[in-house]
């Protein structure tokens, strides 16, 4: 046994291509991304401070761990390569999420790649290496339970591949599954224990070069140089007043771009007072609702209103999205041609394939009533 560990490291060696081809990837290039001794550079998200901690070296989950709780790096990524070494023993359940948000749902948002004790002869979605339970692996019987299983994770969009204990059991071309295809492209890495005793160590990360391009349209009080007040209202004016990360909306009115779109995705986070009104305008003609040349996404936290959240105002009903008062949410916009769609918190609540106005326009934040008050943050577009 000896002597045949030693000729496939120099094997590896000598031919390094051929052992890359194998999935493997130069350790060297992969930096650390937990130190082994306590959680810095990562934070808990909907769970308690004993969700997770460190010990012998591993990241471990607690029964306090349970769903919703997960831990999340601090950092975003887009394209990368992930390794690291999980133990679980018994029945055991959890995952790695990629491409987190910063709010709501990971496994909605972003992706989940399952972790799961059971050995499956005939790979499921919700097997360990499925996507999300949407795709299947191409196997699930590799891992070994009660030991520390290698897993590795390469998203390169859109590919996302995953290899367990150096199998490759998942290749996925994420733009050929139309629910993953419109996920985040970028986001935070987080674990997923779901108050199973998991246990996660060397993790480690290589970045991959970037693919997409956004366009900052607020991230902080100076970006609003970029915008312009497009209407107001003589006895309740608006106000978009900058407070640092966030853009706080109220009276009623909207503020544009001074740029004009035509075919992009746009990307933001959005909460409301209770009962709020407001709505995300896009190809307008820069007045407001003055002038009738515009979209309007309508954002109402009514579940039984004519138009809530999500709806594309005059024209299609959103199904209700799952978003809670004052709690933030992930919205996004997508737009080409005469096609449009909304996701709130990882749900596709919109789609329409018949707009007429096919000219660039301005994006605009409305404010639609007074004291029912918006905050919106990180407000992002990539043209398309």
């Amino acid at each position: 046994m000896p002597r045949v560990m030693l000729s496939r490291r120099v094997f590896a060696g000598l031919l390094p291509g051929a052992f890359l081809a194998q999935g493997q990837a130069p350790s060297d290039q992969r930096k650390p991304i937990f130190n082994g001794t306590d959680l810095s550079g990562w934070s808990i998200r909907e769970g308690p401070e004993s969700a997770f901690s460190v010990s012998e070296g591993a990241i471990v989950g607690s029964p306090s761990a349970d769903y919703p709780a997960w831990l999340a790096t601090d950092r975003e990524y887009e394209n990368f390569d992930l390794s690291c070494e999980v133990f679980f023993r018994g029945w055991s359940d959890g995952g790695i999420y990629i491409h987190a948000p910063q709010h709501g749902p990971p496994g909605s948002c972003g992706i989940k790649v399952n972790i799961f004790h059971q050995k499956d002869d005939k790979p499921v979605p919700n097997s360990i290496g499925g996507l999300s339970s949407l795709v299947a692996p191409l196997r699930a019987d590799v891992h070994r339970p009660g030991e520390w299983n290698s897993l590795r994770v390469r998203a390169d969009w859109p590919s996302l591949r995953v290899w367990i204990n150096d199998t490759l059991v998942q290749d996925a071309k994420l733009d050929g599954t139309p629910e993953l295809a419109r996920r985040l492209r970028a986001g935070r890495i987080g674990l997923l224990t779901l108050g199973y005793p998991l246990r996660f160590r060397n993790v480690r990360i290589q970045e991959l070069p970037s693919k997409i391009t956004w366009k900052t349209l607020y991230e902080r009080p100076e970006d609003l140089q970029n915008w312009f007040v497009s209407e107001s209202a003589e006895r309740t004016p608006v106000r978009f007043e900058p407070l640092g990360r966030v853009l706080r909306a109220d009276g009623v009115g909207h503020i544009a771009t001074k740029e004009l779109f035509r075919d992009f995705e746009l990307e933001l986070y959005i909460r409301g007072a209770h009962r709020h009104n407001g709505g995300v305008l896009f190809r307008s003609a820069g007045k407001g609702l003055k002038d009738p040349r515009h979209y309007e996404i309508q954002l109402h936290d009514v579940r039984e209103a004519h138009f809530p959240t999500g709806s594309l105002y005059y024209t299609k009903r959103a199904i209700y999205p799952p978003i809670e008062d004052e709690r933030w949410f992930l919205f996004q916009l997508g737009a080409n041609g005469p096609n449009c769609w909304v996701r709130i918190n990882g749900e596709t609540v919109m789609e329409y394939e018949q707009l007429k106005d096919l000219e660039p326009g301005h994006i605009e934040l409305q404010a639609h009533q007074a004291g029912k008050w918006l905050e919106f943050k990180r407000v992002r577009l990539r043209e398309i």
